[in-house]
């Protein structure tokens, strides 16, 4: 573990995401995760089943953040497609990875079924990457550079992702303290603002709840130094007290 910042960023492939078919269930898995280990998931990108898509945006997000993890499209289909837009990136070829092959073909054999051409696509990655084993339905993922690819369906990706997290580099674990605000955002707007000031080392979040015709505010405390973050977190619980001790009009 280092006390840098260690960034992150995902990039979620599939039509049928943005068509709304399916409901993405692994960026919220990925960000709790990353988030437990101290690594910090900063941007999210949800792109369709297009080549040009998924190039431009894995260009953008590998060379900003340390790491880069995509889901989806590395089926056996014709609009799975990722494979080839990683290697397009990287300007290298997308290829039959012979230990990929070897891997699969075993696995089919075993199950007295045929290793299609279509099933073959799912051993094609860009040259040079590195498996990402995937102990649920045996097809590897792949790794080049600081980008991880792995399966869309759910089961597969988090199967994926625990053999992945032991192997990267972690910064130093965000900390939160929450604190229950009876008051809605107009009321605490400024003076929690103020507070953000005065403490810059330290991000505050307010989410707002409406609930039985009331509104209130979560307010969420985050930072990596524990000093730091009490501080914060008594100025915030200083505000509360003070809004609730003003005379209603």
């Amino acid at each position: 573990m280092t006390d840098e910042v260690v960034t992150a960023a995902m990039l979620a492939i599939g039509d049928e995401l943005l068509s709304g078919r399916t409901k993405d269930k692994n960026i919220g898995h990925l960000a709790d995760i990353l988030t437990a280990v101290g690594i910090d998931l900063e941007e999210v990108r949800i792109v369709p089943d297009e080549e040009d898509h998924i190039v431009e945006a894995l260009n953008a997000l590998r060379h900003r953040y340390e790491y880069v993890f995509t889901s989806g499209g590395i089926g056996p289909t014709h609009d799975d497609i990722t494979a080839d837009a990683v290697a397009k990136a990287f300007d290298v070829p997308c290829e039959h990875d012979a230990a990929a092959m070897k891997l699969m073909g075993d696995n089919y054999a075993a199950r007295g079924m045929e290793f299609t051409e279509s099933r073959q696509r799912m051993a094609r990655m860009p040259r040079g990457s590195a498996h990402i084993a995937n102990p649920v339905s045996t097809a590897p993922g792949f790794h080049i550079g600081n980008v991880y690819v792995m399966a869309g369906v759910p089961s597969v990706f988090q199967a994926m992702l625990d053999n992945v997290i032991p192997t990267l580099r972690v910064g130093k674990r965000l900390l939160s303290r929450s604190v229950n605000c009876p008051f809605g955002e107009g009321a605490i707007a400024v003076p929690l603002g103020n507070i953000q000031a005065a403490h810059p080392d330290t991000i505050i979040g307010s989410y707002p709840k409406y609930e039985n015709g009331k509104f209130s505010t979560e307010l969420v405390i985050r930072a990596r130094d524990e000093e730091k973050l009490l501080a914060a977190e008594s100025a915030v619980k200083e505000m509360v007290a003070n809004i609730a001790a003003q005379p209603t009009q």
